[in-house]
């Protein structure tokens, strides 16, 4: 009877931040997403989200923007450094399960995003990934291993392909989308 109440728990959790990923007003949402245990510092931008799992083990930088339908997995952790831009439909897996394990377990860690990087749309970072100050993560890439910093890598799996001069910026975040 208690893991069943647990897991509806759970369930009703999963769907609050479903709900709460889909609201129409920035602000209302990151608001609400502060109260729920999401810390997002001053100056952040999370447009809508796909899906959240364990919000109050997520941390999103200052002037870092989270683009739309962005999948974030706080399981393990998940922290966004400062002036981070994550483009939309992005998805951060901190868990996964073993294939070659004969219970089919959960593996899995942390994923950081150190400042200055910029991830492309429709990326996927799998557990335990730190991407490096500055680090740029093209398009559709599939990134299985941590990138060096002021580096950038695409592919599947993703691959250096360049390096990027080292700046210093701030991204600006303006109302002009108060809706998004």
């Amino acid at each position: 009877m208690v893991s069943q109440i647990r897991k509806s728990a759970g369930s009703l959790k999963f769907l609050g931040w479903e709900w709460l990923g889909r609201l129409p007003l920035r602000s209302l949402r990151t608001a609400l997403a502060r109260c729920g245990g999401m810390t997002v510092h001053e100056g952040a931008l999370v447009y809508r989200w796909r899906e959240v799992r364990d919000p109050d083990k997520i941390v999103v930088g200052a002037n870092t923007i989270i683009g739309l339908w962005a999948t974030m997995d706080g399981r393990r952790g998940l922290t966004f450094g400062r002036s981070v831009n994550v483009s939309s439909e992005t998805c951060f897996w901190t868990l996964q399960h073993d294939y070659r394990s004969p219970t089919f377990e959960q593996v899995g860690g942390p994923i950081v995003v150190e400042d200055y990087a910029v991830i492309g749309p429709r990326v996927t970072i799998l557990p335990g990934v730190t991407i490096g100050e500055g680090a740029v993560v093209a398009a559709g890439a599939l990134v299985s291993r941590s990138v060096e910093p002021w580096t950038v890598v695409a592919g599947i799996p993703a691959r250096k392909i360049a390096d990027r001069p080292k700046l210093k910026y701030e991204l600006a975040v303006d109302g002009a989308w108060p809706f998004l």
